[in-house]
Parts: C-alpha cells; sequence; structure tokens
C-alpha cells in the first residue's frame, strides 16, 4: 500500500508520523524501514503504532520494526516505553504467547557430515521434542514443581539436570525474571501449562538444522567470537515460548484491566485491545508478575528442549554433547515488558519496554550481557521461513534511537487462511525436498501456514535492520532440516 499522508524521512531506513496524524498522539511514531518494506506494511501497521502512541505516559516514540505487521492491539514488531510512574502496562504490547523467543546452538559438525544423517536426525528430534497443538512433555510436575519453574525459570533446569552454568549465562536475564509469583496466575493458566514442558507447540514455531555457510559470513571476525569458526558449520535454531501458559495468562489479564480501567481508573482508550492498567496499580503489579511467570516458564521451555536436541545428537552421531561443541550462542525473548534504565534526553530514567515481536539488542559494554559478549555487543537472532534462511547479528551504539530494540523475525505477508490455500502441504513438503531441506511437520495444514512466500523476505528485513542502525548483520544461515508444529 501506499505510505500514509504526513509520514516524512528521518533517515534512509527511519520515517515518522507525527502526533498530528491522530488525535491523542502523546508522542511520534517511527518506523524502521526501506522504502520497499514500507510500502509492503499493512495499513493496520500505521493505525495501530498511531493508537500505542495514545497511551498514557509513553515516552519518545512509538517504534515500528522493519518486520511490522497487524497484531492485537499493537502491531508484531511494535515497541513503546513507559514511565514507570506515569505510564501504563499493556497486554496488547507484550502478546498471547509471552516470551516467545529464538534460541541458537552450535555444533562442532559441517553440512557434509550432516547432510547424509538427515532424516535420521529430523525424525529423531521430531519424536523427542514434542510439536503441533495440545502436545505434552516428557517432564512430568506437580503443582509445586511447576510453581517453582514458574518463579525460577531456567535455574530450575539448571538444578535438575537440564542446563549447565554456560547455558544460563547464554541466556537473556540467565533465564529468569525476579519478581515472579505464582500465586498471581489463574488455575487454569497452571492447568494448561504444567505438562507442557519442553513442547514447541504449533503456529511459526519451529525447531531447525541450519549451515553457515561461507557466502553467508558478512563479519568473520564477529562471527568467530560467537562461535563460528568452520566452513559450512551445522548449527540448530529454535523458536517457540511460552504455550497456552501465556495466552490464559494474557487473556486473564485483559478481562481484569477492561474492568478496571472503567469502575477503578476512568483510563479512555483509544481501542480496547490496548487494555491497560497504570503499571504502579495492584492490577499492573499483578499482571506484571504473572507476566514474568510467564518469561520464565518459556525460558525453562527452551532450555528442556536444548536438553532434548543435546540428547538426540548423541545418539545419532555417538558422541556426547561437549564433543559434539554444542554450546549456545543466545536465547533472546520477544513478546515481553522489562523494567530498563535508558538515556531519555541526557538523564538516565528507568522504563518499562514494551517488546511486542521486536528483540532486545544490547550494544557492547552494557550491563546485563554476559563477559563473552562484553566487547562484540549481544547476540541477536531474526528467524525467517523455513524456505528461506534465519541471521545472527550482533547490538550496535546507535540502537539507543529504539532503546535497543530490533526485528525479531520476517514477519507475515499472507493470513494463515490464504496461504493454507495457496500453498498444499503435501506439495510444499515436496517442493522443500527438492531444495535440500527436509521437513517433519505435526500437519499438512500447519505446514501450508508458514510457506516461505506467506513472509516478508528475511534479507530485505535485516537489511533495514542493518541500515537503521538496529543491529549489525553478522551471519545468514541456510536451513536443511526442519520440526514444524
Amino acid at each position: 500500500m501506499a505510505a500514509p499522508a504526513g509520514i516524512r524521512r528521518v533517515d534512509e531506513a527511519v520515517w515518522e508520523l507525527p502526533p498530528t496524524f491522530r488525535p491523542g498522539m502523546r508522542v511520534p511514531v517511527r518506523l524502521f524501514a526501506t522504502e520497499g518494506l514500507l510500502g509492503e506494511m499493512d495499513e493496520q501497521v500505521f493505525g495501530q503504532a498511531a493508537n500505542v502512541a495514545t497511551l498514557p505516559g509513553i515516552v519518545g516514540y512509538s517504534f515500528a520494526m522493519p518486520d511490522a505487521h497487524w497484531g492485537y492491539g499493537f502491531p508484531i514488531g511494535g515497541v513503546a516505553a513507559m514511565d514507570v510512574e506515569t505510564g501504563v502496562i499493556s497486554p496488547g504490547g507484550i502478546g498471547f504467547d509471552i516470551n516467545c523467543g529464538m534460541r541458537l546452538a552450535l555444533t562442532d559438525l559441517t553440512e557434509e557430515e550432516v547432510r547424509p544423517r538427515i532424516r535420521e536426525l529430523v525424525d529423531a528430534l521430531f519424536e523427542r521434542v514434542p510439536a503441533g497443538v495440545g502436545t505434552k512433555g516428557f517432564v512430568k510436575l506437580g503443582e509445586s514443581d511447576f510453581a517453582d519453574v514458574l518463579e525460577q525459570g531456567a535455574g530450575w533446569c539448571r538444578g535438575h539436570g537440564f542446563a549447565t552454568e554456560e547455558d544460563l549465562d547464554r541466556t537473556e536475564e540467565r533465564g529468569c525474571l525476579a519478581g515472579a509469583d505464582a500465586a498471581k496466575v489463574s488455575a487454569r493458566a497452571l492447568e494448561r501449562g504444567r505438562n507442557q514442558l519442553g513442547t514447541l507447540g504449533s503456529g511459526n514455531h519451529y525447531l531447525e538444522i541450519q549451515v553457515a555457510r561461507p557466502e553467508g559470513i558478512a563479519d568473520p571476525a564477529l562471527a568467530a567470537s560467537f562461535g563460528i569458526t568452520r566452513p559450512n558449520q551445522v548449527v540448530v535454531m529454535f523458536h517457540c515460548g511460552s504455550r497456552g501458559f501465556g495466552h490464559q495468562v494474557a487473556t486473564d489479564y485483559l478481562e481484569v484491566f477492561l474492568h478496571a480501567m472503567k469502575t477503578q481508573y476512568r483510563l479512555e482508550i483509544i481501542d480496547r485491545e490496548l487494555a491497560c492498567a497504570p503499571f504502579r496499580s495492584r492490577e499492573g503489579q499483578n499482571y506484571f508478575a504473572a507476566m514474568k511467570c510467564a518469561i520464565n516458564v518459556s525460558f525453562a521451555n527452551r532450555q528442556v528442549i536444548l536438553h532434548r536436541v543435546r540428547e538426540v545428537f548423541e545418539s545419532v552421531f555417538h558422541r556426547s554433547p561437549a564433543d559434539l561443541g554444542m554450546d549456545m550462542v543466545y536465547d533472546v525473548a520477544h513478546n515481553t515488558a522489562k523494567l530498563e534504565t535508558h538515556r531519555v534526553d541526557g538523564e538516565r530514567r528507568e522504563l518499562l519496554v514494551h517488546r511486542k515481536g521486536a528483540t532486545r539488542a544490547f550494544a557492547p559494554g552494557m550491563p546485563d550481557l554476559p563477559p563473552a559478549y562484553a566487547e562484540t555487543g549481544q547476540p541477536v537472532i531474526i528467524g525467517g521461513s523455513m524456505e528461506t534462511g534465519s541471521y545472527l547479528l550482533a547490538g550496535v551504539l546507535s540502537g539507543a534511537a529504539s532503546f535497543y530494540s530490533t526485528a525479531h523475525g520476517s514477519g507475515r505477508t499472507m493470513s494463515r487462511t490464504k496461504a493454507r490455500k495457496q500453498f498444499p502441504g503435501r506439495d510444499l513438503e515436496r517442493r522443500l525436498l527438492a531444495h535440500g531441506i527436509y521437513v517433519r511437520s505435526a500437519s499438512y495444514a500447519g505446514l501450508a501456514e508458514e510457506a516461505g512466500p506467506a513472509y516478508k523476505d528475511i534479507d530485505a528485513v535485516v537489511e533495514a535492520t542493518d541500515r537503521a542502525g538496529l543491529s549489525r548483520r553478522v551471519v545468514r544461515f541456510t536451513p536443511i532440516g526442519n520440526v514444524k508444529g
């Protein structure tokens, strides 16, 4: 579509909508995109980003990342920072799959070693890492055990043999947000989440075997510092979140907020999907504590999946994970709201940063980075479609312009319904195999929904991300095997 009237170009990949674009806007909208990507954005992206700009306490700008597309409340790819005293917290700015995120692990194997065993490997992963709607994991938890997972996150995995200390070091927030409180979670959420640890789920969630080919290395020195040191090195990337637990937490508190807005806080909003509560209110703090439970269980979920992946590689290649070099690169979250300190107008301020379909991208030298990445900046993982490829990037100092936030994936351009009609799953499976990608999927319908043409061009998204100064490209990965939810 054509860009809306009133939009102006700020830089080569930065655009702005002024507060006059929509009545009630407190701040401008900043969109990060090349001209081509801007033209491909849904009309709703501009409207939703402008709606976000009307929320109380918003600081700086309402942001839209290069992969932005229509979502619930916020656009997917939307970022907004709120003043902690005057601002609000909104589930629509976080999403239903709380802490949906990406994890990347290394191997010392090459494509030449893995390719002959790709079917055996993917079949074993499909068996050991349950995918699809309603699947249950192998970790059996009682109610008190599950409460411990909610409050301890990946730390619980460390105590139960599913994680190493280095795994925690290389997970955002060490895999646990302090202040999670299982008492703030409904019985229905507990019921939905208790048996899902170690599962991929459905939708756009996947587990992929990828190759770092020489032509995909954009920055050899930085790639080596992240562990990419061999030609055609094989890595494992996966994307999943808090499953039904996070969805229920969001659903529960949207109802709480809609009621409290009318009866207690007299909050008027432009879109009911932006239901919110003052961050310092009782309702706001209860949701914040429950949301942290969902963040923590998602970190634990991805950690248990990594444990299973290591088991599969050990059984297929008859070498231990340590001998296979199966160390983590990083685990990054999207769909979160987190307290962070940022510089605004020359002063350091504590802000509540909502990132919905956006990834944190801390720059070199920033606190909260593991020592291994203090000089390189935070690894950033941007997943593409199973037909194209994915990227490893790094945080940069210029990322301060977006509160150190960056894109998280390709971004859909086609509805799931349209994709199912246009790309029959069996045909897609055959086409992928012809291109050297072996796929196992929980359903052909789910496979069809994730066809490459249903997504934006990952290379264009990453180019815009780089040109806008949000993060810097390091390696492009090519898929050779995929387990699809």
